[in-house]
């Protein structure tokens, strides 16, 4: 594994497992043995996936030491506050059954995302959480935020991939030292992304797949990536990416691929405020 040093010098893998939209108990504690078999320690959940319960069971279950696991978890909306925040944590940190998260972060800009910041930075000073981020946060809400607090977010984990490259984004959080993570770095498989045309043409140069010459590209572009799969045998494909090297001419026609807008989620329209701000996950 290669890892990419944050800006308090906590070490975070490049690769990692996404675990968005697996919600049955029994897949998912399957699911994450079998990416643990193949070779992930970086695992990312939230308390909105509704699946913390079930990674910490797998997690136990593998008796592997904790110092060799990186587990990232995220606030949702409706606990955004200074004091629903702490309580959140909390409830997170039982659900996985851990002492400490190593990644925490904001999961939207939206609701008291102040107030559960000044949280966060109490909850990292205490040693309960080795890195703080946000994640979905536009440039402009970033750069607000750092400039207004007194820890500036490490991480911010954002929508990345061949149609959405985010480079003025990238700018921004490199002005800050804020390290980028994408998800989504297959587009959810819009735009039939495992069969486009220019990575198709990629990967039978280098005898990869379209998925691994995605990963590959964003692996040189030193951003971190959290692929999601439920197939065993797509969780080892998307770790084999370290023994080749995209030419700078395909670097080139990938960027080329960017179409400068999200098709998954607009995060500065209102509609999207509105309906993240309505999705309840407890009482």
């Amino acid at each position: 594994m290669q890892y990419r040093t944050l800006s308090n010098g906590v070490e975070l893998p490049m690769i990692g497992y996404g675990t968005f939209q697996i919600k049955d108990a029994a897949q998912c504690e399957q699911c994450i043995s079998e990416a643990l078999e193949a070779g992930y320690r970086l695992f990312d959940t939230a308390a909105s996936y509704e699946n913390e319960a079930s990674i910490g069971a797998a997690l136990r279950s593998s008796r592997l030491p904790r110092e060799e696991l990186f587990i990232t978890t995220k606030l949702w909306v409706q606990d955004a506050g200074y004091d629903s925040t702490l309580k959140a944590f909390d409830r997170s940190l039982k659900q996985l059954g851990l002492d400490h998260i190593d990644l925490y972060l904001i999961h939207q800009p939206f609701g008291d995302y102040y107030g559960a910041w000044r949280a966060m930075e109490r909850l990292y000073q205490e040693g309960a959480i080795r890195a703080i981020g946000v994640s979905n946060f536009t440039p402009e809400r970033l750069v607000d935020l750092c400039m207004n607090q007194e820890i500036r977010p490490m991480v911010n984990q954002v929508e990345i991939h061949p149609f959405y490259q985010q480079n003025t984004a990238l700018r921004v959080m490199e002005d800050y030292g804020v390290t980028p993570q994408a998800w989504g770095p297959f587009s959810e498989g819009q735009c039939n992304i495992f069969h486009h045309k220019i990575l198709t043409r990629i990967a039978e140069k280098h005898g990869k797949t379209t998925a691994q010459v995605v990963l590959r590209w964003q692996l040189q572009r030193k951003i971190p990536v959290i692929p999601k799969t439920v197939h065993q045998e797509w969780m080892t494909e998307n770790l084999d990416v370290f023994d080749f090297e995209l030419t700078a001419k395909e670097m080139e026609s990938i960027a080329g691929m960017d179409i400068g807008h999200s098709e998954i989620i607009d995060h500065h329209c209102f509609c999207t405020a509105r309906q993240l701000n309505s999705v309840k996950i407890h009482g």
